[in-house]
């Protein structure tokens, strides 16, 4: 009983380290079987103070024990896609964790597509895999090119790379091309050319010959200076000299009359003007006639007003009494659609336009005089030279001609604008003409000498109509851009914009006399009339139903033609009696 008793304080000890929440007693936990004997510690009377006991060292618990790192497994070796030239890698053993490699291998590649030759430690490529290698392959081979040729010097300047090209026998431009894409296909040639290594060796047998070849014509050049010009016929410069002669009695006779009516007190231009515009706004429809099956394209009155032509798009001209306007003939012999006609300003001879790229010439009884043929594209607006000799025709294919009436001669052809030429018309005096096209563009040619004198640039869309005023220096011009422009000559500018119609502005005419007035016609379906003075509105000629294509106003201003897509032709009068009507010479 003593070992027990001396054995208590151990077990208590033990079982406070193993934790208060045991509540299993000492003797219940010991098994039944005979104590071993134990050496007793040395009694200590219970008189004296006990001593600490020394702490009995125990071990932890395993949720306590810290966990040990694991040893780290060797790395697992991954096979490299194997090379054409060598033979490919020993497969690895599957890793441990269950894996089968990387999936960028080429061996999975290959288990896909078969192995064979296995004795011999060759594998058998895939189709997927080669195609795959041969794109990665191109696409390296690209990279490499344009490495190459960002690194080679190529021009800046167009003309450079269009010459550079030329000399390399390449075509200079393509269908579509711009600079920046000529310029980067020349970089890739020369590229090429100098992986081949054939670059340098054409380039200097090129420069070579360029060398030589410039060396020469410089020292040409310093010998002999010539002039750049045309070179004419002997009958264009007749032609020339004619319409100088003709020109300068008229230019003085204008200029005469212009200071004696500024000069002489019982002129009044105002109460003239006045007068004219009064009359425009009384201006009202008279007679409306079918013209023709299909739509109407042109107009024009004769010299002495008692006649009036139209033509249409079924390619005739017919000519109408005035002013009950009744058909009295029909002009047949173009092939297609007709558009434009002019009366000659001597006499009663006609001038037909026609989209077959020929012009003709008609006497008043409809025999057919002459044919001018010449043009590669179909014609547009035509008009006659105040003298009446010469017939000028505008053209799609960027040019205008000037034409002998009499012989049927080719005089002139004129480049100048940059798309198709639309308009025509001639200065009142002879010297000048005007022209205008789908350039945006209105040019003023001296016929004297051949020379573009001024260039109207301010349109923003095609210029479909163009006419010289009688004033001698103003000019009018209207187009796709819904606006009407009047420049002056003197100053070489534009004085007025009159935004004149909500549709483009098919044709304008000043009053032929004295350029009282102007009247534009537009695909609105009216025609308007402006004053000269101020360009302020006069009147709108409102009837028709469709586009208005054509306008063409009488000598004295008291009657205005117009001609439509609506097949009709209208004929507005000032309904003034002859005792009201006033002589303007």
């Amino acid at each position: 009983m003593e070992v027990d008793e001396e054995n208590v304080p151990s077990n208590t000890a033990s079982e406070s380290a193993i934790g208060p929440s045991s509540d299993v007693s000492v003797n219940a936990a010991t098994p039944p079987h005979p104590i071993q004997p134990i050496i007793p510690p040395p009694v200590i009377p219970l008189s004296a103070p006990v001593p600490p006991m020394a702490p009995i060292p125990t071990i932890p618990p395993p949720s306590i024990v810290p966990p040990i790192a694991p040893i780290p497994a060797p790395p697992v070796v991954r096979p490299l896609a194997p090379l054409p030239p060598r033979p490919p890698p020993i497969r690895p053993p599957v890793a441990q964790n269950g894996g089968v490699g990387s999936e960028d291998s080429d061996s999975d590649n290959d288990d896909a597509g078969g192995r064979v030759n296995q004795g011999a430690g060759e594998y058998e490529i895939s189709e997927e895999s080669r195609l795959v290698r041969e794109r990665q392959e191109k696409a390296m081979q690209e990279l490499m090119m344009k490495r190459r040729a960002a690194a080679l010097a190529v021009p800046t300047n167009d003309m450079a790379v269009r010459a550079r090209l030329r000399r390399l026998g390449e075509p200079i431009t393509l269908f579509g091309e711009r600079e920046m894409e000529r310029r980067d296909r020349l970089r890739m040639i020369m590229a090429k050319l100098d992986a081949d290594g054939q670059l340098e060796k054409l380039m200097k047998a090129h420069e070579d010959e360029e060398t030589v070849a410039t060396a020469g014509k410089d020292g040409d050049e310093e010998e002999i200076q010539y002039p750049f010009y045309t070179e004419g016929p002997k009958s264009l410069r007749d032609a020339r000299i004619d319409i100088a002669k003709y020109s300068l009695v008229r230019a003085a006779l204008r200029l005469q009359r212009a200071r004696r009516r500024k000069d002489d007190p019982d002129e009044d231009v105002d109460a003239e003007m006045d007068w004219a515009l009064k009359q425009a706004a009384n201006l009202s429809l008279e007679f409306s006639e079918i013209g023709d099956d299909r739509p109407l394209s042109g107009c024009s009155f004769s010299r002495d007003g008692k006649s009036l032509a139209t033509c249409s798009l079924t390619g005739a001209a017919k000519l109408w009494s005035m002013p009950k306007v009744i058909k009295s003939c029909t002009l047949k012999g173009h092939t297609e659609r007709a558009t434009d006609v002019a009366y000659s300003p001597v006499h009663n001879h006609l001038a037909t336009a026609s989209a077959d790229r020929t012009a003709k010439y008609w006497n008043d009884q409809g025999s057919l005089l002459k044919t001018f043929e010449g043009h590669i594209d179909r014609l547009a607006r035509i008009a006659f030279h105040p003298s009446g000799k010469y017939l000028g025709t505008a053209s799609f294919d960027k040019t205008w001609r000037l034409w002998d009436v009499e012989t049927g001669e080719e005089l002139l052809l004129q480049e100048g604008h940059s798309r198709s030429v639309y308009g025509l018309a001639f200065h009142q005096d002879g010297s000048l003409a005007a022209s205008c096209g789908l350039d945006a563009l209105a040019r003023v040619w001296d016929l004297r000498t051949g020379r573009s004198i001024l260039a109207l640039e301010g349109h923003v869309k095609p210029v479909l109509g163009i006419c010289f005023s009688p004033n001698g220096y103003h000019l009018a011009t209207g187009g796709e851009d819904n606006t009407c422009r009047i420049w002056d000559l003197r100053k070489k500018k534009s004085m007025y914009t009159i935004p004149a119609h909500s549709n483009l502005i098919s044709q304008v005419k000043f009053e032929p006399q004295e350029g009282y007035f102007l009247v534009t016609a537009s695909y609105d379906m009216t025609a308007k009339v402006w004053s000269a003075r101020d360009f302020k509105p006069v009147k709108t000629l409102s009837g028709h139903e469709a586009k208005v294509t054509s306008v063409d106003v009488l000598g004295d201003g008291s009657y205005i033609a117009t001609v439509s897509h609506d097949r009709t032709i209208k004929l507005w009068s000032t309904n003034m009696s002859s005792e009201q009507t006033m002589d303007v010479d």
